[in-house]
């Protein structure tokens, strides 16, 4: 059941789909990737014989970040990733990813690599995580000069406490997959190979229960929290666009770029 869809794959065994990202090495996303994900998971919320999904990606990377030219490049090395970019595409790419949590299945992501900025927001759309000890996981907005987003502001502290995404958020860290099963970030920690199949063993568990009840304890467990991203993107937007006019984000995204630290000035 591949969906006909440019850059995810859509399979069904038993009552468990999976969407795989298909953008390797990094899987880096636009809103058409956004977008694309939304409608498998429309389509498979129709489909009584799908009770469970996992989010899955071929590459290094589970989801290194947002590109708004390609789809296939790094947004710190992109020229598209400009301030004209995000009044054109960010808050359009944000509506999409608003559908990832009005989806009604739940979800686990196989986290195999790194999850960065709005890759760790994709990551955290998920009901699960299952990681590996070479996942990575980051908000690195602050180290590009900019606001988190993807809802970030809601889903991180909601998963692990508003003090420990104050330290993801303010340092732009990376945490490894041992240390984000510590700190509630992943649930699952196995050897990289198995990644895949332990999210999958774990959407099969979950699947085996009655799935009109699942479907209705899981609603009750996200209620508002669909409302709440659609409020957070609506100020991390706002908050993006004008620190991405200032000098210390063209140093920020050129000093992730170069892998170095940046040599900010406060304009």
């Amino acid at each position: 059941m591949s969906g006909g869809f440019a850059d995810i794959n859509v399979s069904l065994s038993g009552h468990v789909a999976t969407v795989e990202i298909d953008r390797p090495p990094h899987n880096f996303f636009d809103r058409d990737l956004i977008a694309q994900i939304a409608d498998a998971y429309n389509d498979l919320d129709e489909n009584p014989d799908c009770r469970a999904i996992v989010l899955a990606s071929n590459g290094r990377s589970f989801c290194a970040g947002a590109n708004f030219g390609t789809g296939q490049d790094d947004a710190s090395g992109n020229a598209e990733f400009t301030e004209e970019g995000f009044k054109n595409t960010t808050g359009l790419l944000y509506r999409e990813g608003v559908r990832l949590f009005g989806a009604k299945k739940p979800v686990v992501a196989a986290v195999q690599g790194a999850a960065i900025g709005g890759g760790l927001g994709l990551a955290l759309t998920a009901d699960f995580r299952v990681a590996a000890p070479q996942a990575r996981f980051a908000a690195n907005f602050a180290k590009l000069g900019i606001h988190p987003g993807f809802g970030l502001t809601v889903t991180l502290p909601r998963l692990i406490g508003q003090q420990a995404a104050n330290t993801m958020f303010l340092t732009g860290r990376r945490v490894p997959g041992e240390q984000a099963v510590e700190l509630g970030l992943a649930d699952q920690l196995v050897d990289l190979d198995d990644v895949r199949d332990a999210a999958t063993a774990l959407a099969a568990e979950i699947a085996e229960n009655a799935p009109l009840a699942i479907l209705s304890v899981r609603a009750t467990m996200r209620q508002g929290l669909a409302d709440a991203v659609v409020a957070a993107t609506d100020h991390e937007l706002a908050e993006q666009q004008w620190l991405r006019a200032t000098e210390d984000a063209e140093e920020g995204i050129r000093a992730v770029a170069e892998r170095r630290p940046g040599n900010f000035n406060g304009r």
